[in-house]
């Protein structure tokens, strides 16, 4: 079974590894100024185009990356959510954006719950983090509703060079939660 047949379900969301399908909704993600607030800012179809390859390269380089996160009653692509770890990231992650106008459905702690499981499952990682800028409320009540916590603060390395919180925990306090 290749990576990119790999499926993981939730009750409402299908997250599966994020393919060409995926560029339009994804391009349209990146352009929106609400989406983009914390993740960089708007971006060009031609970077938005470099940073799915991105995703999907990671898949092949580390056996892992954020999933695309698709609504499974519409069939539509709602965000993208999963493990992340390029050079120099503060940790393992998991993160998650979601499309502005799915917020406030649940669908970041659901596709993030799902996310983690996998990556302590199948990955085998012992922590889980997040990087949320201090003023990303949003991000920050998903990771309460996560168990996660504040653990330091740290600046990202280049390209990003922000400053951010940490939240996360380890897989025993997860285990222990579940």
């Amino acid at each position: 079974m290749s990576i990119f047949d790999l499926r993981v379900e939730t009750e409402r969301l299908l997250l599966r590894p994020a393919s060409a399908e995926d560029f339009d909704a994804f391009a349209e993600f990146c352009a929106d100024p609400v989406a983009m607030a914390h993740l960089g800012g708007v971006q060009a179809p031609s970077v938005a185009w470099r940073g799915l390859a991105t995703l999907t390269g990671s898949w092949q380089l580390l056996g892992y990356s954020m999933f695309s996160v698709i609504e499974k009653d519409s069939g539509r692509w709602v965000g993208r959510v999963g493990p992340w770890q390029p050079h120099g990231w503060p940790g393992p992650e998991v993160g998650w954006s979601i499309v502005p106008s799915c917020w406030g459905r649940g669908y970041a702690p659901e596709a993030a719950r799902a996310a983690i499981d996998w990556a302590f499952d199948a990955l085998g990682w012992d922590e889980v983090i997040h990087t949320i800028a201090p003023d990303n409320h949003n991000s920050q009540a998903v990771a309460r509703k996560l168990g996660s916590r504040v653990l330091r603060a740290t600046r990202l390395p280049p390209p990003h060079e922000v400053d951010v919180e940490v939240w996360g925990q380890s897989r025993q306090a997860w285990q222990a939660r579940r």
